[in-house]
């Protein structure tokens, strides 16, 4: 029995590891950081993917950092109606709105309307999720490296397929 609960926690972790993977190429790609020189970028210059195991409504651009290793900025863009369900980050998080509306709830918090310049902070562990009520610009900040761990109504881990599926999104299953 223990070795088929450790062969669901592995399985589980697929989605994110190739989560981490690609936001770390992406972040090589960009090579923000190797530089001694500063870096000076607007988004039409960003590369941003679909990064499996989130919604392919909510494609992802790595600005400063390693999300595999260590503390990283990411550009985020998602469109109008997108949602990431209920789920949690080993690491702090830090959101903050550039431009369009979204919505951040945290649990046992009130739903929380986010507009251009907004901010939210999710402590690690915390368990929260996000919508775009218009098409939405925003960065993410970690203080770590990054993962996310999707939960069910009752607060059990659960793959990202089922996450996603119970909210009408479709998994991103490659970069694109």
């Amino acid at each position: 029995m223990k070795e088929i609960l450790d062969m669901k926690k592995q399985f589980r972790m697929i989605p994110v590891a190739a989560f981490v993977l690609i936001l770390s190429v992406s972040a090589l790609a960009q090579d923000h950081d190797s530089t001694a020189q500063g870096v000076a970028l607007n988004m039409a210059q960003m590369k941003f993917v679909t990064v499996p195991g989130l919604p392919t409504c909510a494609p992802a651009s790595v600005q400063s950092g390693d999300p595999s290793k260590g503390p990283s900025i990411i550009l985020g863009k998602m469109k109008k109606g997108c949602i990431i369900p209920w789920h949690w980050h080993t690491p702090n998080e830090h959101l903050m709105i550039v431009s369009g509306v979204a919505s951040a709830e945290m649990k046992g918090e009130k739903l929380v309307t986010l507009r251009a310049g907004g901010f939210a902070r999710m402590p690690s562990h915390h368990i929260h999720q996000f919508r775009a009520i218009e098409d939405c610009v925003l960065y993410i900040y970690s203080d770590a490296a990054f993962d996310i761990h999707y939960v069910d109504e009752q607060g059990k881990e659960i793959s990202p397929d089922l996450a996603l599926k119970a909210v009408k999104e479709t998994v991103a299953t490659e970069v694109r």
